[in-house]
């Protein structure tokens, strides 16, 4: 049966750098095909041009109102995507923060998430510390963020970190700076 593995994490951990750099060798260990489904790759321009409608800024991806009319939208369709290639057989990466649904435990319940029978659900909760992440941020310099920057403090408070005990579905990876030794590790969790 097909596999649904989840990257998720708040802004600026690399979600999307992790999964890019982990695909091809899934693909390999398991001999199965995978695509990668990252949220922001798929509703983009559509955020982009809802937004510009909504607000007048199209890069606007954390205010309010992009919180009540788009953010469980993208997700939902995310989710489709991915249900419809989990029916043709095809394992797939999601990427995405998901912070919502990782702390209502939704991602590991059937009724939810209506993958098909059999599906193989794994999730990984990627983190660093919030400083390193705010550089991150800044660095990459994508102005999708400049909302969430401009309110830092506002986003940092939904910020949060899933405690192990609590949640013990998650795979957590630090993505501070991995070696190769971790990046194995987890390549072999995700491939078992």
């Amino acid at each position: 049966m097909p596999r649904l593995l989840f990257f998720c994490g708040h802004a600026g951990t690399g979600k999307t750098t992790l999964a890019h750099r982990l695909i091809g060798p899934l693909m390999q260990a398991t001999g199965e095909p995978f695509c990668l489904l990252d949220k922001d790759t798929l509703y983009g321009s559509y955020s982009a041009a809802a937004m510009g409608a909504l607000t007048g800024d199209p890069n606007d991806r954390d205010s309010p109102t992009y919180l009540k009319y788009l953010r469980d939208a993208e997700y939902h369709g995310l989710l489709d995507t991915a249900r419809e290639n989990l029916a043709l057989g095809i394992s797939v990466i999601v990427v995405g923060p998901l912070s919502r649904e990782v702390r209502d435990h939704r991602l590991h319940d059937p009724a939810w998430l209506r993958v098909p029978a059999g599906t193989q659900v794994r999730t990984v909760w990627v983190h660093l510390p919030e400083d390193e992440a705010h550089a991150r941020i800044v660095r990459r310099g994508n102005p999708n963020d400049a909302y969430k920057l401009a309110h830092w403090e506002d986003y940092r408070a939904r910020r949060f970190m899933p405690a192990p005990e609590q949640h013990p579905e998650l795979r957590y990876f630090d993505n501070t700076a991995p070696g190769e030794a971790e990046l194995a590790a987890l390549l072999a969790a995700l491939a078992a």
